[in-house]
């Protein structure tokens, strides 16, 4: 019974404790929360994909996975420090979102940026690591395109390979009917040119008018192309089973250099839980906190990260 005691006490004072930390920002602070791993640690800044998503991964829109959050819990019992944080507008980060009609996808991009420095801040490490999921790959990779200054290197986890506008054409095609496909393939043309449009009330959440400039913002990234100019380690994370992204955005995104390594895990979803292709029940993961990640994931993602650095492959 006293070793048992003993035991727990070890495990307690050992397992690393989230805690909130906060970065100044215009209208209000945004919210996050910092799992330090101790001070020789790596440290990785999950950047969470697109919509109202929050620090844990999860959205009003259907998503109750935790997968942010069961990454990070993961990640810490490997050794890695991480800092997941609430999108400007979302959860505690609610008071910080401008006006829709001036958001910009590089508003997302700056402020990546800057929780990046306040994690190498709150760290004592030189570089951090971004791990970007879904929308999140291509912020990260806009982070690094812009200034790589202290990024160790990047994750991109379920990120499209091809330009938005791309993505969103195959996606509609692939069972949209008439006459609302060609509606919206107009629609989606227009965009793509930086061209604002009447938008039917039925595509409103793709281009009512106040996300429009947001639309056109985010159209205008290409990630294939910033993973060609980018010299820093690179890992492209992509799940067999994703019904979001494909394989082919993972190999376009690893084939834009020399260098990018590729991980395709079988079985694993876009919320990174083990499920089948069939679509209800791989939705049903998306609302299952309890489900525990892949068991692929963490050790991939680790393994790239606590490569020593000598022996990281070169571009």
């Amino acid at each position: 019974m006293l070793l048992s005691v003993l035991t727990a006490t070890v495990v307690l004072q050992t397992t690393p404790m989230p805690r909130e930390v906060t970065l100044p920002s215009e209208p209000a602070a945004l919210s996050g929360t910092l799992v330090d791993a101790g001070p020789d640690a790596s440290a990785a800044l999950i950047i969470a994909g697109s919509g109202p998503t929050d620090r844990d991964g999860n959205s009003p829109l259907g998503v109750s996975a935790g997968t942010y959050r069961l990454l990070a819990d993961d990640l810490a019992a490997q050794g890695i420090s991480t800092l997941r944080y609430d999108k400007r507008g979302v959860g505690q980060s609610a008071g910080a979102m401008v006006a829709e009609a001036d958001l910009r996808f590089s508003h997302f991009v700056d402020d990546a940026r800057a929780w990046a420095g306040l994690l190498r801040e709150q760290t004592g490490q030189s570089c951090v690591w971004l791990i970007g999921h879904s929308e999140g790959s291509l912020i990260a990779q806009s982070v690094a395109a812009e200034d790589p200054t202290g990024i160790c290197g990047l994750v991109l986890v379920s990120g499209a390979g091809r330009p938005a506008a791309v993505v969103l054409r195959e996606q509609l095609s692939g069972g949209t009917p008439e006459p609302y496909l060609s509606q919206a393939l107009t629609i989606v043309d227009a965009l793509d040119a930086g061209e604002t449009i009447d938008c039917p009330p039925i595509f409103a959440a793709l281009c009512r008018a106040s996300v429009q400039p947001y639309v056109i913002s985010w159209m205008d990234v290409d990630p294939a192309a910033l993973a060609a100019q980018s010299a820093l380690p690179t890992l492209v994370v992509q799940g067999s089973t994703d019904i979001q992204t494909t394989v082919t955005d993972a190999q376009a995104l690893a084939g834009a250099r020399e260098g990018i390594e590729l991980a395709v895990l079988e079985g694993v979803n876009h919320v990174l839980k083990t499920a089948p292709i069939e679509r209800t029940a791989n939705l049903a993961t998306y609302a299952d906190p309890a489900l525990p990640l892949a068991d692929g994931v963490v050790p991939t993602i680790s393994a790239f990260i606590l490569r020593p650095r000598e022996t990281q492959p070169q571009p």
